[in-house]
């Protein structure tokens, strides 16, 4: 079985290897994009590699979704699922969420509160610290059996104001690897992190997974008919672009809605709150966050395929909310910023036509402002996303 498992390894390299190095000729600059990157399936196996379980630090939680001791959140890197726990001396902990017996998947529930796990297969139990703890018929086990060598294979887990981030194989640690967009992190958090969390909803885009994430904010005021009929034209915030990973964030103030008509209940885009920080925050590889009015929201991205992409939009509140206030924050969420919001809505069916084109042999061409320095980079230009494309030329190794 080695042996084959080791020949499938080589194909798939050489496979990518004539794939990357056929497209190579094409990609020479960030700033012309190939097509048959969002398309072919063997740069996609490749990203799983070399992204999802690579050195990237992923968004995967917020501690409001783990909101006691023994509480629980599964989810997936790509297509390694994962077990996240917060245990009684409230050290989170991430793992593959496989038996280690035979693989099969452990725990299925999206959240809970559990102490242990026991795989349905044959019984083997493990603690939320990931421990083997028994299994039916143990002293029949193998001879070279080691408890400890049957522990749940672990990530490297940290935080920043209660957003959980997990990573296969770090090379810095979050606070670096996040760099100056730090700060527009914790803004969204609202400082101390202290929030609830108040729903989700759930998306599939027929889209690759990096044209989801590549939503400059140069579309913002001309794709989305809501930013025109509530007149927020923006275009005026503080950018900042973390190099050379390729995070991009805007702040700027929320403006209150003037009624101009359109809406027969402005409340709905009312800002009852105090805090008028607006921030978008979008986190290679592919997570965003957005604070506008009293909209909080994390979105967290699973690849299902070459051309498919699940996101979760996560809506927040904060621990000092009234009820009345965290009923306006819910009504106004998804409303605003769900996947069906008024200023979002349009965003998939853009996503769902990009990628029908991905198989022309054409490129996708950034333009806007992508002659400036990143520390001169304004709201509307692209070159936040031509940043993250070096970058991920060198990942993918597209530079040689």
């Amino acid at each position: 079985m080695k042996g084959q498992c080791d020949m499938a390894t080589t194909a798939g390299m050489e496979e990518y290897e004539t794939v990357r190095a056929r497209i190579a000729g094409q990609f020479t600059t960030e700033k012309d994009i190939p097509k048959a990157i969002f398309s072919d399936p063997a740069i996609y196996r490749e990203e799983l590699k070399r992204i999802f379980r690579g050195h990237y630090w992923h968004m995967v939680a917020h501690r409001a979704e783990l909101p006691e001791a023994n509480s629980f959140k599964t989810f997936w890197l790509g297509e390694t699922p994962v077990l996240l726990t917060r245990g009684e001396d409230e050290t989170l902990r991430a793992f593959v969420n496989t038996c280690t017996h035979r693989g099969t998947l452990l725990e299925q529930r999206a959240t809970g509160c559990s102490k242990e796990f026991e795989c349905p297969y044959h019984r083997w139990l493990f603690s939320n610290k990931g421990n083997f703890i028994g299994g039916p018929g143990r002293r029949d086990f193998r001879s070279d059996f080691v408890a400890e060598d049957y522990a749940l294979r672990e990530f490297q887990v940290d935080e920043i104001a209660g957003l959980i981030f997990c990573s296969a194989a770090p090379q810095v640690g979050l606070e670096e690897w996040l760099g100056q967009c730090a700060g527009h992190v914790r803004d969204v958090m609202l400082d101390d992190g202290r929030l609830t969390l108040l729903g989700y909803q759930n998306a599939i885009f027929n889209a690759n997974w990096k044209t989801y994430f590549d939503n400059d904010f140069y579309h913002a005021p001309l794709l989305h008919m809501g930013f025109r009929l509530l007149s927020w034209h923006g275009g005026q915030g503080e950018v900042r672009v973390e190099e050379p990973v390729g995070h991009f964030s805007v702040g700027y103030e929320s403006s209150p809605y003037e009624d101009n008509g359109f809406l027969a209940d402005p409340s709905l885009v009312e800002m009852k709150g105090t805090d008028a920080r607006a921030r978008v925050v979008a986190l290679r590889p592919a997570y965003v966050l957005t604070k506008h009015l009293d909209t909080i929201s994390v979105r967290f991205v699973r690849p299902l395929g070459v051309d498919r992409t699940q996101v979760t939009y996560a809506f927040f509140g904060h621990e000092s909310d009234s009820p009345e206030y965290q009923a306006h924050r819910v009504r106004q969420a998804s409303n605003l910023l769900g996947p069906s919001g008024m200023i979002t809505i349009e965003d998939a069916a853009v996503f769902n036509r990009q990628q029908m084109t991905s198989r022309d042999g054409g490129m996708s061409r950034f333009v806007v402002g992508v002659d400036r320095p990143a520390a001169e980079a304004r709201q509307n230009d692209e070159n936040g996303n031509t940043a993250g494309w070096a970058y991920y030329r060198e990942v993918m190794g597209f530079d040689r």
